[in-house]
């Protein structure tokens, strides 16, 4: 805009202020446009936040997501709303974020298309977790010991679905992953699986070991008075085709496409704030990449 006021003015020479408030004034029309107003920064940020969705979020703030929105908004200057949800988590984009309920969703996978999303300020992964005492070695689902186990903790459609599949698992841990939704049918409908029932399961010895998303299970290991063992998956389960499913995933910051302006500004928030989030993410117990 400067650039294009300057040259006018070269061009115009005695109409110069005529031309000049006439560009005030189209500048000021600029700034009160919806694609103006839509770039700028909010002065409070409204962050959308599962209610009920523990270990990431709840209205009492004790979600790790509720910790890290508040380092984020301190790092930014900016005073931080949570907008509640009580629908599940997965359904924060479409459902608040979409529809400009709030500006910001956090813990998102970083390629997610249907939103703008920041720099990454964490990746972590699929771990495999079982119970010491088991006497088990296990780094990845080629490992012998696998062979030997028979109820595997995996939620239905992840990753651990596919490698289950892949090492001849699936058919014979059938009935009791149904088991761990109460045999509900996930059609058109969306189960979350309670990540304390899942680490129970292995704290009982009734599963035999999980394979889960490390962010959403790391506290409840960390605090199970029966000592568990984490490990970290590789990043690609490899199948028999030669294709491998990816098992290490970045989580970013969401915004809407065109909140360009907010993204920046988060992302240097992100930065700013890197060692805070780290150590929350550390005290959390979650293994980071």
């Amino acid at each position: 805009m400067l650039n294009n006021k300057l040259q006018t003015k070269k061009k115009v020479g005695s109409t110069k202020l005529l031309t000049h408030c006439s560009l005030l004034m189209a500048s000021l029309f600029t700034v009160l446009s919806p694609a103006q107003a839509n770039n700028a920064i909010p002065e409070t940020l409204k962050v959308c936040a599962a209610g009920n969705e523990m270990p990431y979020s709840n209205t009492q703030q004790q979600g790790f997501e509720n910790e890290i929105a508040k380092v984020l908004a301190e790092s930014m200057d900016m005073p931080l709303e949570f907008v509640w949800s009580d629908k599940a988590a997965i359904f924060l984009v479409t459902e608040h974020l979409l529809r400009k309920e709030c500006d910001v969703v956090m813990g998102v996978d970083s390629d997610d298309p249907r939103v703008a999303t920041s720099q990454p300020y964490y990746k972590s992964g699929y771990v495999f977790v079982y119970r010491a005492d088991k006497n088990l070695e296990i780094s990845d689902w080629d490992s012998p010991d696998i062979q030997k186990l028979n109820r595997f903790v995996v939620i239905p459609g992840s990753p651990s679905e596919v490698m289950l599949r892949e090492v001849g698992k699936f058919e014979g841990n059938f009935n009791y992953t149904k088991s761990l939704s109460g045999y509900k049918s996930p059609r058109n409908k969306y189960v979350r699986l309670e990540p304390t029932k899942l680490i129970g399961e292995v704290t009982s010895g009734n599963g035999d070991i999980a394979h889960l998303w490390a962010p959403e299970v790391a506290r409840y290991v960390r605090d199970s008075s029966t000592p568990l063992k984490m490990v970290l998956s590789p990043e690609f389960g490899e199948l028999k085709n030669g294709e491998g499913i990816v098992q290490h995933y970045d989580q970013s910051v969401a915004v809407r496409e065109d909140d360009k302006a907010l993204l920046e500004a988060i992302n240097k928030g992100l930065a700013d704030a890197a060692p805070k989030i780290n150590a929350i993410l550390k005290k959390e117990g979650i293994p980071l990449l």
